[in-house]
């Protein structure tokens, strides 16, 4: 089989990956892998909007503030003052490509900004209440426009390729560091497993919010790249902290539709539903933080799971009805439309919602240019960890840090020296010719299922010591069987994020059992305390699952 060439493979089509491959498409062959239709992914679902100060009553200061506090102090420093210092800049470039943002005449800058849960300023600029959709819709048509990306849509990275693979280091000799050469890619439609090689590997492959049985997240987000990363050789960091998003739509048919934070920021409010009983309608933030229903989500998610499960409710309601009718259709029209498709009108009902699984804070460790442990390889956006999000992040900072960090990868790599990339020959195309079709398919569907369920029942926005030993005991049983059946039958689409998935799911288990404390989105009954110095969890490939 052919094997493809470019100067920069980006497996991943959100606004990190989109954000490095339009900056460095001028002069470089650019490749981007999506793996589904390029809109699939979880940019697109983006709601609320991008924090960054565009204002002069605000300051980088109050932002790096407000986004240190809800990061329960694991915060970096300098992470975090870099990309809060960016977000101006990174805002006008989508502005000069023409990102429709909410217009508002008496704003400095001439746009409406909202306010979000843990922000003390209005910063968050916005695009109605499908801030990323909008957003990916301007990139998308720059990319499906430029001569020098080629697109391949429903294309799934399976494994990374490095050089190790050309030269293997003899037992007891000093391990020379791989540099990454390129990634065996599957392509859906001629279910096939292609090599791909190229002088810079980009993983911008967004989170893995599947790995939990409720989640805002698409079906896309399965952790590949911090999966791929991981069995490559790179560290990974803060994998326990995955952010549940406090207010999801509960209805059967919504399938964990998000209910925007920027609700509650123009004055939604918490309140106990029906079955209550005699509280029904009351408010109950104020029995939790003072900062009430614009508290950090941790908080939030918390309140709500401690109301659902002590008064045995199924969800919680969030209304918005005592604001003007037609300012709710203004500024929620998504929402509004969605809501009316399941029988609820917001203007005048509140909304049944319930906590669901929606960021991951950790991911694999890079510096602020996006480079990996590995030469040659980058990862960016929600894949990555640059200690932006510390314990919890803060709202509408996860697309600040795709831009920021997506053209600062971008710009280091137009500046590395040019390295030819390997020629034809000296890498191995895939070999699955002793690889049988897969006869038991339902295995992979039952693990799929088995650990998100797991990962749901013991690992979720309360832990404890105990559950966390049964997830690990279980998953480890999981990652044997899948890992057996990866090795036996031919790859699958669904076979390749089971694996990762699971993958990743030991990684947060493992990080989760690691930390004797509560801190931010890790809250363990065993450790309800918080210790007095901040401490991020990192992983080697040596340590915990592989």
């Amino acid at each position: 089989m052919s094997q493809q060439q470019y100067d920069v493979l980006i497996i991943g089509s959100g606004l990190a990956g989109l954000t490095v491959a339009l900056h460095l498409a001028a002069d470089k062959r650019v490749a981007v892998l999506s793996k589904k239709a390029l809109l699939d992914g979880s940019s697109n679902w983006a709601q609320g909007g991008i924090a960054a100060v565009l204002d002069s009553q605000d300051s980088h200061d109050k932002h790096v503030a407000d986004t240190q506090i809800a990061g329960a102090g694991l915060c970096d420093p300098q992470a975090t003052r870099h990309i809060v210092e960016q977000g101006p800049s990174a805002i006008d470039w989508l502005i000069q490509l023409g990102v429709p943002f909410t217009p508002d005449r008496e704003a400095e800058l001439g746009f409406h900004l909202t306010r979000e849960g843990g922000h003390s300023q209005r910063r968050i600029i916005h695009a109605a209440d499908e801030t990323g959709h909008r957003v990916q819709l301007t990139l998308e048509q720059q990319v499906r426009a430029h001569h020098n990306i080629t697109l391949l849509e429903y294309h799934s990275g399976v494994e990374l390729i490095t050089s190790r693979i050309l030269e293997p280091q003899p037992a007891g000799a000093a391990s020379e560091p791989a540099r990454c050469l390129g990634a065996y890619v599957y392509d859906e439609a001629s279910d096939q497993v292609q090599t791909i090689l190229a002088r810079y590997v980009v993983l911008a492959t967004g989170g893995a919010g599947k790995v939990y049985l409720h989640t805002s997240n698409p079906d896309t987000s399965t952790g590949d790249g911090i999966a791929m990363a991981w069995r490559a050789g790179c560290r990974v960091a803060n994998m326990e902290f995955m952010q549940f998003h406090p207010t999801c739509m509960y209805h059967p048919q919504a399938k964990s539709f998000l209910i925007s934070e920027a609700v509650r920021g123009e004055g939604g409010v918490l309140r106990l539903p029906k079955a209550a009983g005699a509280q029904a309608g009351e408010r109950f933030m104020q029995w939790h933080d003072e900062r009430l229903e614009l508290a950090p989500r941790d908080v939030v998610a918390r309140a709500i799971d401690f109301e659902i499960k002590k008064r045995g409710l199924t969800h919680v309601d969030l209304d918005i009805s005592h604001r003007p009718a037609e300012f709710i259709r203004t500024h929620f029209p998504t929402i509004h439309a969605r809501c009316l498709e399941f029988g609820i009108d917001m203007t005048r009902d509140p909304i049944p919602v319930v906590p669901a699984m929606h960021f991951t804070c950790g991911g694999v460790v890079i510096d602020l240019n996006g480079r990996t442990d590995i030469p040659g390889l980058y990862a960016v956006g929600e894949t990555a960890y640059t200690g932006l999000h510390g314990a919890n992040r803060l709202a509408s900072n996860s697309l600040l840090e795709c831009l920021v960090v997506g053209r600062n990868a971008a710009h280091d790599i137009d500046a590395q020296t040019s390295q030819a990339a390997p020629v034809d020959g000296q890498v191995r195309d895939w070999d699955d010719s002793r690889a049988r079709d897969g006869s038991e398919a339902v295995l992979v569907t039952h693990a799929w299922d088995e650990v998100r369920r797991l990962m749901s029942n013991y690992v979720g926005i309360v832990r404890t010591q105990k559950r966390l030993g049964r997830a690990r005991e279980r998953i480890h049983l999981l990652a044997q069987e899948i890992e057996a059946y990866y090795q036996e039958y031919r790859v699958t689409s669904d076979l390749l994020e089971c694996r990762n998935l699971i993958q990743v799911a030991a990684l947060v288990v493992a990080a989760a059992s690691s930390r004797k404390e509560s801190r931010g989105l890790h809250y363990c009954q065993d450790f309800p305390w918080t210790l007095p110095r901040a401490l991020p969890t990192v992983m080697t490939p040596e340590e915990g699952f592989r």
